[in-house]
């Protein structure tokens, strides 16, 4: 069997290539090419935009009469993406690039029209001198104004560099570092007084107060000595906490004294306890009287039955006090 990639092919020795026939093949035949849009165009039909690089199955073909330096020329057809109506263009080797011919308009060529602008205009202008040597001397004049304002620019822009020469830019900076400075010394001497300030309130307080705690103590002794009720002395704190537990006991189970004016006399000191006990011990020996004696002393004994229950409270309270 035979190669399947075959490298070299057999000639037999009377092989005459001038007798193959040759294809007669048209001048402006067509190929089918693959390529990519190489500018940005929008189809005149539909308004579509196709951007550079979408890919097209072109037909190509040379175009005739037409060459740049004996390079051919080719023309290109397209279909737009969405109406499928024919765009043409063709490639320009004078300027490397392709040209737009119909079916669409290009974008973004504004760099390429201005050239193409400043190339007419400078055609127009040597036609015209060629004929014209009075439009010659037009332009040279022309030409020598612009040029001495172009150079009255420049001696300004150098004047104005010179100007900016002399400027020392290391004094501006230390000006610059000094001035921050001095800002922040302003600062911190403005915050020193603040606090300065503060301190000084603080202390102004705080004498005040003290001064209102040295002069408490004095006013409580009198404002002791006002208190006039014996009873009083039952409504104040100074006592230890275990004390006013056992006082509230007392209270839940004999009873509260009253604080009303009759009863006022009724609770004793310590000093006086043995003269009233012995005046009590008196009062139950003496022998019992008549019943108009009893009515006519309701009112003491009365008395006495309440002094036996606020004696009977102190006796308490004293022996806590010595426990204690």
């Amino acid at each position: 069997m035979s190669e399947r990639k075959v490298l070299n092919k057999y000639y037999p020795p009377d092989f005459d290539p001038s007798k193959i026939p040759k294809l007669k093949l048209p001048k402006d035949r067509q190929y089918v090419v693959r390529l990519m849009a190489p500018f940005n165009m929008r189809c005149k039909t539909c308004g579509e935009y196709i951007y550079k690089g979408k890919k097209f199955n072109a037909r190509k073909e040379t175009v005739q009469n037409e060459a740049y330096l004996g390079l051919p020329i080719f023309r290109f057809y397209i279909k737009c993406t969405r109406c499928l109506a024919e765009i043409t263009f063709k490639t320009d080797p004078e300027n490397t690039d392709y040209a737009m011919e119909h079916g669409a308009t290009r974008n973004f060529q504004a760099e390429k029209l201005l050239e193409e602008e400043e190339k007419r205009l400078q055609k127009e202008r040597e036609d015209e001198e060629l004929n014209n040597p009075m439009k010659v001397l037009e332009n040279r004049t022309k030409d020598s104004k612009l040029e001495m304002e172009v150079l009255e620019n420049l001696q300004e822009l150098k004047e104005l560099n010179q100007r900016q020469a002399h400027v020392d830019f290391e004094s501006m900076l230390q000006q610059y570092k000094d001035y921050e400075e001095e800002q922040k010394r302003l600062a911190v001497e403005e915050d020193e007084r603040e606090m300065r300030a503060m301190l000084e309130q603080a202390q102004a307080r705080r004498l005040l107060d003290d001064s209102d705690s040295d002069e408490d103590p004095t006013q409580a002794p009198a404002k002791m000595l006002t208190k006039a009720k014996p009873t009083d002395i039952l409504q104040e704190d100074p006592e230890p906490q275990a004390k006013r537990l056992k006082v509230e006991c007392w209270e839940r189970s004999v009873g509260k004294l009253s604080s009303r004016a009759t009863l006022s006399g009724l609770v004793a000191t310590k000093r006086k306890l043995d003269h009233s006990t012995a005046s009590g011990a008196r009062a139950q020996n003496r022998p019992v009287g008549t019943e108009a004696s009893n009515a006519a002393k309701p009112s003491g004994s009365r008395m006495l039955g309440s002094s036996s229950l606020s004696l009977l409270g102190a006796y308490s309270d004293s022996e806590d006090s010595k426990s204690d």
